[in-house]
């Protein structure tokens, strides 16, 4: 049985990136990833990435291609009733502001680094159990080139996703979920066609959601609300195009520009918490400890999080003895967790038409985006958790 310190289930952002920290640390670690890497490098995910988030890529040497072909964004543009107002983040902020670099770009990064100089990485290699959670030496079982091997660890940390399997190596009963599913999903459309807009723009809308990003200078990246269970067949490029069109509109000049739609798909919303994110000599991190809504871009900037304050935690241990930062693991991250959940739901209620809601929420929703709009106390409030909180 080969044996490591940290063991890691999943091969996306949150695993790449923990073992990249690691690595720098000293802290010997395995990387499992149940896809091959084609799949790994091509699975489109978010688009938006914080100051810390940008800040911890730098650190572990994977922000050469960011600092080159990342797109910096000063702030977003909100737009309801046929107005539009510009959220300044460095203004509000002290300088903060975020980059649009797509997650699969991110992984690609590092993905080379740690194929180049870092800790064994491990494509097809499905785990099927972890074992001994709650002993000082965990086992992950895994099936890796037609054969059944075995990993013991030290630690177990699930990088694997709100489907993986480390969640299961939890005894039921020793965590506690909190969930919430909201009553609408995102159509997410590819357009190769220039951006419309410098920055996002999100806008509330009586026929729904709407928001304009983009993945590079070429290629927009664009949502619309549409209801659960949506098929994409039923919404043709025209519907589409026209739709983004109403629910943009502004009074004065702006115009959509249209190009050819490369991919649709429907992407569900859902909240979702376990605490705690330890059990015994198992943690988790990112999806696989916690789900938002996209609306507030805190998904991929949530896990990079988690697994910057663990890394910390692990090399404090390696440099003292001593456990503390990983006996807190759970109780640091779920602050900022929570917070940014709350964040991500003010701004899925705030910007999204409920589709049984009343005149009344209406009116409360556009007096919020009023308030936003003439209150530089609400729109920094905005600006802070939209940039990313302290980490830790």
């Amino acid at each position: 049985m080969d044996h490591t310190t940290v063991g890691i289930v999943g091969g996306g952002p949150a695993g790449l990136l923990l073992a990249r920290l690691l690595h720098d640390s000293g802290v010997d670690c395995t990387v499992l990833e149940s896809r091959d890497r084609a799949y790994v490098e091509r699975r489109q995910r978010a688009g938006i990435l914080e100051q810390g988030t940008v800040d911890a890529l730098r650190r572990s040497g994977a922000a050469e291609r960011l600092e080159r072909e990342g797109l910096v964004h000063d702030g977003i543009e909100l737009r309801w009733n046929r107005r539009a107002q510009r959220i300044d983040f460095p203004s509000l902020t002290g300088g903060r502001r975020v980059w649009v670099y797509a997650q699969t770009e991110v992984v690609k990064d590092l993905i080379s680094l740690q194929i180049a100089h870092g800790a064994p990485l491990l494509f097809e290699a499905r785990v099927e159990t972890v074992a001994g959670a709650g002993t000082d030496r965990p086992v992950i079982h895994y099936l890796h080139e037609g054969r059944r091997r075995t990993l013991g660890c030290d630690y177990v940390v699930g990088c694997d996703g709100f489907h993986g399997v480390t969640r299961r190596a939890i005894p039921d009963g020793a965590t506690r979920t909190f969930e919430r599913v909201y009553p609408y999903s995102w159509l997410g459309v590819l357009a190769d066609v220039p951006p419309s807009c410098d920055e996002l723009i999100y806008a509330h809308s009586p026929r729904g959601f709407a928001l304009h990003s983009m993945r590079s200078t070429t290629v927009s990246r664009l949502y619309l609300q549409v209801s659960n269970g949506t098929d994409p067949a039923e919404w043709p490029d025209g519907r589409i195009w026209d739709e983004l069109d109403a629910r943009f509109a502004l009074d004065g000049d702006w115009r959509l520009e249209r190009g050819p739609i490369t991919s649709t798909s429907v992407l569900p919303m859902r909240s979702f918490v376990t605490e705690p994110m330890r059990w015994g000599r198992v943690l988790l991190a990112g999806d696989a400890a916690h789900i938002v809504p996209p609306t507030g871009a805190k998904g991929l900037n949530l896990a990079a999080s988690d697994v910057i304050v663990l890394a910390r935690a692990f090399a404090h241990l390696k440099e003292t003895g001593s456990a503390e930062l990983l006996d807190a693991y759970s109780d640091t991250c779920l602050r900022r967790v929570w917070r940014a959940e709350h964040f991500s739901y003010f701004m899925t209620t705030t910007l999204h038409t409920d589709p049984e809601q009343s005149d009344f929420d209406t009116r409360l929703q556009i007096s919020q985006l009023d308030r936003i709009a003439a209150s530089p106390h609400a729109a920094a409030e905005l600006a802070d958790n939209y940039t990313g909180l302290p980490i830790g």
